[in-house]
């Protein structure tokens, strides 16, 4: 299964695939206006090159994601993830190191990323990854537009 599995920059055509794919993860945040179609088509043009997902070509199913963006100072990671059959087998760590190259290829030096803290399979994948969890800032945060609802995923996993 594996050898099916193919890493790629994501496109606007992936929209489906990619809600299909996060409204079936478990304890993934999904925004009524930021992941929208157009919120997601607008971040893809504006950061064509660094988000990326994880295609079963034996399938066409999308099995993972990562929306990667940057504001010329640092890198941002958003919704990572991967379809929880198949996880465990190093997609996770592909994309994440895809995206990582991507930046440094624009001349980004530093990615940030923000991991609830009630999502223990997640903290534990960036801690084995080698990433920094710090504990000497607090992450805050304005809406602007309220409008823009956060719902939580409840595993909605179907078998396609």
């Amino acid at each position: 299964m594996e050898d099916s599995i193919i890493i790629r920059a994501m496109s606007e055509d992936d929209y489906d695939g990619l809600l299909k794919l996060w409204h079936s993860i478990e304890g993934m945040a999904i925004r009524s206006i930021d992941d929208s179609r157009a919120d997601v088509i607008r971040f893809i043009k504006r950061n064509p090159t660094t988000s990326v997902v994880a295609v079963d070509e034996s399938t066409g199913r999308i099995v993972g994601s990562i929306l990667c963006g940057n504001d010329g100072r640092q890198g941002s990671f958003y919704h990572v993830c991967v379809s929880r059959d198949y996880r465990r087998r190093g997609i996770g760590t592909k994309m994440v190191v895809c995206c990582m190259n991507a930046l440094k290829d624009l001349e980004i030096n530093k990615i940030t990323l923000i991991a609830f803290t009630s999502n223990s399979g997640g903290n534990a994948f960036w801690k084995k990854i080698g990433w920094t969890h710090r504990e000497d800032c607090n992450y805050y945060e304005f809406v602007l537009n309220e409008d823009n609802i956060t719902r939580f995923v409840e595993a909605e996993i179907d078998d396609a």
